[in-house]
């Protein structure tokens, strides 16, 4: 059945409703159309009846198969897709998913398994927050998780109307299409809270009418999503030990700890924001923002930045702009919305000079909590140098504990010596006789002697507040430094004690040898070079043996390395290997052996191999 909705906008129904959209000042025949969302594939029938040329442009509001199943027939009549950033890889490479999908003992309830079941090509994701046009016909896409982490909105303005073709956030006013979609995971509320949340956002977008993947078009927006959030909101409550006021924080999702900073107190990690006179302000870290909590599962289509707070940032404190943002460290949890921040908003990623190469590079080294994309610097900042940022002067110092690649930001707010310590120590604050501790992972290639280091820093800084990544700031006084400086001693203590340290060094992180890049792209015959830092953890010097383990008939020039080092000397060496089959990330290896200790496979690295192009 066909439906004119609106001017020039037709409905499908199909396996999802599909919407048409032409430039309605061309005469019919000389009209392409775009579709929201695709079915499976009915529209294509309907073209000539429509006085329709062609659909040039299919815009995906999610990744579900009935949104999505007739792609196939969409690529072949020679339309382009787009869809949304977080899910593309669930519409070009959903192979991935399928083979690595948990299937037993699995507590992940996105509904990831109601994708495509092959990829299909997609030409471009959609720019959230910005404005696409195809067509003639011009779109604002705005994120509304809530029914699929990635969900968008894509918004057009008609005839006076201002329309929101929202997939499958809203069926009907006060429902939606699915429950079960929004249970993202086990005995957890993110996907209805997130719901709220894009109702509220998408009605104060001011949109008249909405246009549902399933239901029916609505005129009475408003009336539609406010029901919508109320209900859902009941529902949130329903599954909670105590109410969740979501309206509060959206309307308000920031805490003043001094007039000219604020804690975004929404966001999965703590985001900080500097206000300046000019009206201008500086995030330190910006991540998750305005989140209801991570769902299982590290791909892409589990991970949603936005840039929800920011209109009450604006509201509030009458922030004009938000011109540099600043990373403590590298991990997800901190950087994630940076990108996004950029695109959108024209803010300098100011990144200090050891966290930089990381996440330029996040494929380099084998750390945890990276993100999926390089992100490059505007500005690199130097260690230990004040730098200046409207009438702020801050520094960055090393603070290796938490991770290898972090630092601390002090600067001097309304006449208060601030540190921002990231994710360093997790601050308990002393609730029920509990102490802080020291929040070190291994694989974040901690070393002993870090936590020193921080607490010696500290000491030299002699803040009068401590804002922490993840737990509530706190006021420092001699006796917190005093604990600072004990702990770290005791944590150092308790490695000398477990660990063979003396007959055999290797640090804490367990690691006598890396390869560089740990994950890495070439073609079938390309030569590809690895660096391999190597360490002797002996107290005496000893020869060094590195043997390359490759793939069946992999060709390298160095049938072994051999070196000598001094106790506890590390050296960096290279390695040549020629791949001569395809495969996705394929292992390579080195066999170590320092004097008498036989450390064997000891390193790995991941090579995906492609065919040549002839």
């Amino acid at each position: 059945m066909i439906t004119e909705v609106a001017s020039g906008v037709w409905r499908i129904a199909d396996t999802c409703n599909v919407y048409l959209i032409v430039d309605d000042s061309l005469p019919e025949g000389e009209r392409d159309a775009i579709a929201i969302d695709f079915g499976a594939g009915a529209a294509l029938e309907h073209l000539d009846e429509l006085g329709i040329r062609r659909i040039s442009d299919v815009f995906m509001t999610h990744h579900h198969r009935d949104q999505a199943q007739g792609l196939p027939l969409a690529a072949q009549h020679g339309a382009r897709i787009h869809v949304p950033p977080v899910e593309r890889d669930l519409f070009d490479s959903v192979e991935q998913m399928w083979h690595g999908r948990q299937l037993d003992n699995d507590y992940t309830l996105r509904q990831d398994r109601f994708s495509l079941l092959a990829s299909v090509a997609v030409d471009s994701t959609v720019p959230e927050y910005r404005t696409v046009r195809a067509a003639g016909v011009e779109l604002r896409v705005l994120p509304t998780p809530g029914h699929t982490i990635g969900s968008v909105t894509y918004i057009m303005e008609r005839a006076g109307q201002s329309i929101g073709f929202c997939g499958d956030l809203i069926y009907a006013p006060g429902k939606v299409w699915s429950l079960a979609a929004t249970q993202w995971s086990y005995t957890q509320n993110e996907g209805p809270a997130m719901t709220v949340l894009s109702a509220r956002i998408l009605a104060r977008e001011g949109v008249t009418h909405v246009a549902p993947s399933h239901g029916d078009f609505m005129p009475d927006a408003a009336h539609a999503l406010e029901l919508l959030a109320e209900r859902m909101q009941h529902y949130v409550n329903s599954r909670r030990s105590y109410p969740w006021d979501l309206q509060a924080r959206l309307d308000d999702p920031f805490v003043a700890l001094t007039p000219h900073l604020l804690l975004n107190r929404t966001s999965i990690s703590c985001s900080y924001v500097l206000l300046s006179d000019s009206g201008e302000a500086l995030d330190i870290d910006y991540g998750y923002d305005m989140t209801t909590g991570l769902p299982p599962g590290q791909e892409r289509a589990a991970r949603r930045p936005w840039l929800a707070s920011l209109p009450a940032l604006r509201h509030h404190y009458g922030v004009t702009a938000i011109t540099v943002a600043l990373p403590t460290h590298y991990h997800d949890d901190h950087i994630a919305g940076m990108p996004l921040l950029r695109d959108v908003e024209g803010t300098q990623l100011w990144i200090p000079e050891n966290v930089a190469p990381v996440m330029a590079d996040p494929w380099r080294e084998d750390l945890p909590c990276q993100w999926y994309d390089p992100i490059h610097a505007d500005r690199v900042i130097a260690l230990d140098e004040p730098f200046t940022w409207n009438e702020y002067t801050l520094t960055a110092h090393a603070q290796p504990g938490h991770t290898l690649y972090a630092v601390a930001y002090s600067v001097e707010v309304d006449d208060t010596r601030v540190v921002f310590t990231g994710d360093q120590q997790e601050g308990l604050g002393g609730r029920d006789g509990r102490r802080d501790i020291m929040n070190y992972q291994y694989r974040n290639l901690f070393q002993l002697g870090d936590y020193r280091k921080s607490a010696a820093l500290y000491r030299q800084i002699a803040p009068g507040l401590l804002a922490s990544g993840h737990w509530e700031p706190r006021w420092v006084d001699d006796e917190y430094l005093r604990y600072l400086e004990q702990a770290a001693e005791e944590v150092d203590a308790l490695h000398e004690q477990l660990l063979p340290l003396e007959a055999v060094g290797i640090g804490p992180d367990g690691q006598a040898a890396r390869i560089f890049p740990y994950r890495a792209r070439t073609t079938v015959g390309s030569e590809k070079t690895y660096d391999i830092d190597v360490f002797n953890p002996l107290p005496h010097p000893a020869p060094v043996r590195i043997t390359p383990i490759l793939p069946l008939g992999w060709r390298t020039y160095e049938a072994s390395i051999d070196l000598d080092l001094d106790s506890r000397e590390g050296a960096r060496v290279h390695l040549s290997v020629i791949p001569t089959s395809a495969g996705e990330r394929q292992r390579i290896a080195i066999d170590v052996t320092i004097g008498d200790l036989r450390l064997g496979q000891h390193a790995e690295a991941l090579l995906t191999v492609t065919e040549a192009h002839r």
